[in-house]
């Protein structure tokens, strides 16, 4: 089956999933039955592209590896998307399928939570790995899917590429969480792991994650512990049926951990982490993301570097710990490729049953 693709966003991961689906083109249409076709693409700082009959991913992917604009693709001819902004974009493209890939931005979830209400009441089905719109209004968005007969599909919001809901969708149907805990946060525990294991002051090891493209200039987010608090805040909505907001859940960083204190833990068989929690407790739920002292016998303890893992405490299966990158340009791009692939085998349930 052929599906027409529209990315509302192509930096990192927008250019990761366009390189998976020239890559992996043959494959996807010989072994799964199906085919991508993009067919619009809208950046903010690239420019926009509309073409029906489709883009040619090499091509395009070649000129912005050259730093030129999507623009540049149709070589001085008329460029009628170029005046559009992505909303424009979005309700003007035939595509079946938008690709949300903005920037996150977990106070507002905006511009990505407009571009994903545009795409479902225009009649697209959505799939994105933009934590915003997932934090902060995950059960609005899924309604208005559910209203229109869409899909709204976010496994990439939490662990990237490492399955987490497509996991519970088929691995794990028919279990009852009881508790998830985890590592959300790369920069966090490769800093960690660096103070532990080289003996490194905080700011030498957070200047080494920002050398190597872990850390941003400005390390807020992940230090202090906004980002494992809205990737958990979209577990405990999605997976555990809460109506949370960011700040409904408690949150503390590492930033207060010393080289000292990591060490002293050390000593006495403990490794320190940052862990993100969710539970039902007392009729309702109990979020938050603290750093925690874990024995070396708990599988999280032994999670170093950049990688992140979630632990699941379940009903029927007991304690499950999942472990994989949690970043990084293809595995972020694999995300998406992994909810479009749910779309088209729920898609050919459907047309079977007809």
């Amino acid at each position: 089956m052929e599906y027409r693709i529209g990315l509302v966003g192509c930096g990192t991961v927008g250019q990761g999933l366009l390189e998976i689906l020239l890559k992996k083109k043959e494959y996807l249409r010989e072994k799964l039955d199906f085919e991508a076709k993009v067919v619009a693409i809208s950046d903010m700082l690239k420019g926009s592209l509309i073409i029906p009959e489709g883009i040619a991913i090499e091509r395009l992917l070649r000129l912005l590896g050259q730093g030129k604009k999507i623009g540049d693709y149709l070589e001085g001819k008329p460029n009628d998307a170029e005046r559009m902004d992505a909303l424009e974009v979005i309700e003007k493209c035939d595509a079946d399928i938008i690709a949300e890939l903005t920037y996150t931005d977990i106070k507002t979830a905006e511009p990505a939570t407009s571009h994903v209400k545009k795409a479902l009441q225009t009649g697209k089905h959505v799939v994105t790995s933009n934590k915003g719109p997932a934090a902060l209004f995950y059960e609005d968005l899924k309604k208005l899917a559910q209203e229109n007969n869409l899909f709204f599909r976010i496994e990439g919001t939490v662990m990237s590429g490492t399955p987490v809901f497509n996991l519970f969708e088929n691995s794990f149907a028919g279990n009852t969480i009881k508790q998830i805990k985890g590592i959300l946060n790369g920069t966090t525990n490769f800093i960690l792991t660096k103070m532990e294991e080289e003996n490194m002051a905080y700011e030498d090891a957070l200047k080494l994650a920002q050398n190597l493209g872990y850390a941003e200039a400005d390390p807020t987010a992940d230090v202090e512990g906004y980002d494992a608090l809205a990737k958990i805040v979209i577990l405990s909505n999605v997976l555990l049926g809460g109506n949370l907001s960011p700040s409904d859940a408690k949150r503390e960083g590492i930033t207060g951990l010393s080289k000292e204190k990591i060490l002293e833990a050390k000593k006495k068989g403990y490794r320190y982490k940052l862990i993100a929690s969710t539970r039902k407790e007392n009729g309702g739920i109990e979020a938050g993301v603290s750093p925690q002292k874990l024995p070396l016998s708990d599988p999280l303890a032994g999670v170093m570097g950049a990688n992140n893992a979630l632990t699941f405490d379940l009903d029927l299966l007991g304690k499950v710990t999942i472990q994989g990158p949690g970043a990084g340009r293809t595995e972020t791009g694999y995300s998406i490729l992994i909810d479009m692939l749910a779309i088209h085998r729920q898609l050919s349930k459907q047309l079977i049953r007809r």
